[in-house]
């Protein structure tokens, strides 16, 4: 795993906004995507250090899903709430389809690969993995500024296609999609999603979250479009703690719709799972010790640890503290989620950027990476994703 300087594409710009990344500047002026570098790395890294135990990780992930939708202790653990419980536990028995989540990963080169969290209901850099980093592969090749064998770990696209049209044939032929419009980078991965599930053979209608009703009638509930058309199948943008926490979420589950991601996806999406994990796999070698923030066993951590909002994105409320000091903090709106306390990882430092690996699963396949760099040990709204590829 080394690091590269890299003459930037000429036009990328121009090119990322004809190709539908036109959010690669965020509404505050930071770059999203930084092309001056890039990182290689082996094939044994790839196959070894990461994909292998990203399909471990979401092997260990399952089975506490599995555990934690039939324990309506567990689940009050991870805060959801108790009218929720059954929504869980029917999702996971029916074993309603997901399509896609994000492992974030600390790894040197040299290994092992550390989980830090699991982004299992909502991550985004879809569309700058899957179409974005592949397309500077490409163009690099062409260029010879790559040799022409040098590959790239990046089979999102195919797999998601291939996962759209299991989903497809299992619940529907017409496939609403949602999220906040108002955000770009939002907008730009749901509109990426919608161009793969009418690869898949789905018929797509992409509507903003504030396009959803709910229609009752006879003592029957439903979720419509604005044009009244039932919505049986949605992939939401939008996390689940809110939709449990909006209006309509006490009638989420007499509407009949499949979520994708699923409920039970909520269960991995909450940062308790590093502590569950860890009481379950202790010393496993891609895991880091955690304990809830009320655990006594926390103090086995010392004085030096993370500590991380059971539900969050983008570091926020996240808190670095080195010996027995606060060393580094993002604030944000999730400090009354609760909280547990992870080990400290060794997030590698290059050339005095700090980068962490994002490590897909589509389906239930590991698919594929980026990766993200900061200027400081917390990845935050202000990262910057960098590409990489297999040294031939």
């Amino acid at each position: 795993m080394r690091r590269h300087s890299f003459t930037p594409r000429p036009g990328w710009h121009a090119l990322a906004d004809e190709s539908g990344f036109d959010f690669h500047i965020d509404e505050d002026g930071h770059a999203v995507w930084y092309e001056a570098a890039a990182y290689s790395f082996t094939l044994a890294q790839i196959e070894e250090d990461l994909e292998a135990p990203t399909a471990a990780l979401h092997a260990i992930c399952l089975e506490l899903a599995a555990e934690i939708s039939e324990t309506p202790a567990l689940m009050a653990r991870l805060g959801i709430p108790d009218w929720a419980h059954a929504l869980v536990t029917r999702s996971f028995r029916a074993r309603e389809p997901h399509l896609y989540g994000r492992f974030d990963l600390a790894y040197d080169g040299a290994g092992p690969a550390k989980m830090l969290e699991y982004n299992a209901d909502t991550p985004t850099a879809l569309f700058e993995t899957a179409v974005f980093q592949w397309r500077w592969l490409e163009d690099l090749r062409a260029s010879g500024a790559l040799p022409a064998d040098a590959d790239q770990f990046n089979s999102v696209h195919e797999r998601l296609v291939a996962q759209l049209c299991l989903i497809r044939s299992r619940v529907g032929e017409v496939l609403h999609l949602t999220c906040m419009t108002e955000f770009p980078e939002d907008r730009g991965t749901v509109g990426y999603l919608a161009d793969c599930a009418a690869q898949a053979g789905l018929q797509v209608r992409l509507i903003d979250v504030l396009d959803i009703g709910l229609h009752q009638e006879g003592g029957r509930s439903s979720f419509v479009d604005r044009s009244d058309a039932p919505v049986h199948l949605l992939f939401k943008l939008y996390p689940w703690e809110w939709m449990l926490r909006d209006g309509f979420g006490p009638a989420i589950a007499a509407t009949g719709t499949t979520f994708i991601e699923p409920a039970w996806k909520m269960v991995l999406s909450n940062k308790g799972i590093l502590a569950l994990l860890w009481e379950r796999h202790p010393d496993h070698p891609n895991l880091l010790p955690a304990y809830f923030e009320d655990d006594p066993c926390k103090f086995e951590l010392g004085r030096s640890f993370a500590r991380k909002p059971l539900l969050g994105r983008e570091g926020a409320n996240v808190t670095i503290v080195t010996d027995g000091q606060v060393s580094a903090a993002e604030s944000g709106p999730y400090a009354d989620s609760g909280y547990v306390r992870q080990a400290l990882a060794p997030i590698p430092d290059f050339e005095g950027r700090r980068v962490v690996i994002g490590s897909w699963v589509v389906g239930d396949e590991p698919a594929g990476i980026i990766l993200r760099e900061s200027a400081g040990p917390i990845s935050n709204d202000t990262s910057q994703l960098v590409p990489h590829f297999i040294q031939p």
